[in-house]
């Protein structure tokens, strides 16, 4: 282990989390990454290392930055959130309320809260659909409108994988008048200093680390049913992940997918639910609100991810069967497609996030996130939950 590649700041009580990094990049296994880890408001750990390319000429470095994939998702959670916070939605209001054209095809009893936690029964488009389709936000928006749900709204989580974007920012739009882009850049990572971005400038293009694609999901389309909630999300559209390294990608707003940050900015995101509410003296959320993302929505079976997933509002919650190393107790958490993870854990007042460029298989857990958050899960002197991951 010579960590040669491993720079930034670990208090010495989080050593074993740097050597993991040095450890992972020097075996292969992540070729360029970065963690952070916040405790009761202090950063206690910021380290990056390794490389943006495979021919690992351009080192990953402090600022550098990577598509974070669905962790994105996280960040349109919480600007839904400060609008509940202030007025602006009700998450057990219609989403009809703010948006009438969603009423369409049987869906004005959907509300809010629905969209949020992967219960609307809206988690893909219509076949057939593009991933370039998804670039044009407002017919993207009015397809999800115009649909039918796959199945009864509320009673059954199905990961929104790639529509959870459009339908939260059009919510976003539809009672402030920004795009969600422009919300999380006024509103959230502008106050909290995150050098986070729904999409990507041009002027940043330089510091984004491209994704090096993972093994293909392992899906059997062949032997799914073609009317089954799986195969129409993950159909609709087929998404190549090398898609995220392209302008037109980088330039679209995609709330569910195309997040471009760091560690230290998801962080700096999220510890605002980890710390109640605020965070340097800007004040978010108040605790009622925090509270809203354990209000339990569904816990069974996910009917796109095949695995028992539990969702609050804009969160999931601890499941030990299928992502045994998340702590009991008031944490949430999502990660991203190929295995970046986003943990804000109420109860100990800490938050961690682990962003890469180098993807893994499955979407839900990875064994690299893993042993990052058991790393810092030690290093609290607590061991966390035990047991290992399922992949998804």
């Amino acid at each position: 282990m010579s960590g040669d590649q491993v720079s930034g700041h670990c208090d010495p009580r989080f050593t074993p989390v740097r050597d993991t990094l040095a450890d992972l990049v020097d075996s292969g296994e992540d070729l360029g990454a970065s963690i952070a880890v916040d405790v009761d408001g202090e950063t206690v750990v910021d380290l990056w290392g390794g490389w943006h390319d495979t021919e690992r000429r351009t080192p990953w470095t402090r600022d550098t930055l990577v598509n974070v994939w669905s962790t994105t998702k996280t960040v349109t959670a919480l600007a839904a959130l400060v609008l509940v916070e202030r007025g602006l939605l009700d998450p057990y209001a219609p989403v009809a309320r703010y948006w009438p054209e969603f009423a369409a095809g049987g869906k004005e009893a959907v509300e809010v809260r629905h969209v949020l936690s992967h219960t609307s029964g809206v988690s893909g488009w219509d076949a057939p659909f593009t991933t370039e389709q998804m670039y044009d936000l407002p017919a993207a928006t009015a397809a999800l409108a115009a649909q039918k749900p796959w199945w009864e709204p509320g009673t059954a989580s199905g990961y929104h994988a790639q529509t959870m974007g459009h339908l939260v920012g059009e919510l976003v739009r539809r009672v402030t008048g920004l795009s969600l882009t422009e919300f999380v850049a006024r509103e959230l990572a502008g106050p909290l200093g995150a050098d986070f971005r729904i999409g990507a400038a041009v002027s940043d293009t330089h510091r984004i680390a491209p994704v090096i694609v993972p093994p293909p999901l392992p899906i059997d389309f062949g032997a799914l049913d073609p009317d089954s909630p799986v195969y129409k999300t993950f159909a609709g559209p087929r998404t190549d992940p090398a898609a995220a390294n392209t302008p037109a990608w980088r330039a679209a707003e995609l709330g569910a997918l195309n997040g471009h940050g760091n560690a230290r900015s998801v962080t700096r995101l999220l510890r605002v639910l980890a710390l109640g509410g605020t965070a340097d003296g800007v004040r978010l959320l108040s605790p009622e609100t925090v509270d809203l993302v354990f209000d339990e929505q569904s816990h069974g079976v996910d009917l796109v991810l095949g695995v028992p997933v539990r969702f609050g509002i804009g969160f999931a919650l601890p499941e030990t069967r299928t992502v045994p190393y998340i702590p009991s107790g008031r944490v949430c958490y999502w990660g991203g497609w190929g295995g970046s993870l986003a943990v804000a854990d109420l109860d100990r007042r800490v938050t961690v996030s682990y962003m890469m460029n180098k993807m893994g298989a499955g979407i839900i857990g990875s064994p690299r996130a893993e042993r990052y958050l058991r790393a810092v899960y030690a290093a609290l002197g607590e061991e966390g939950a035990t047991g290992t991951a399922t992949d998804a």
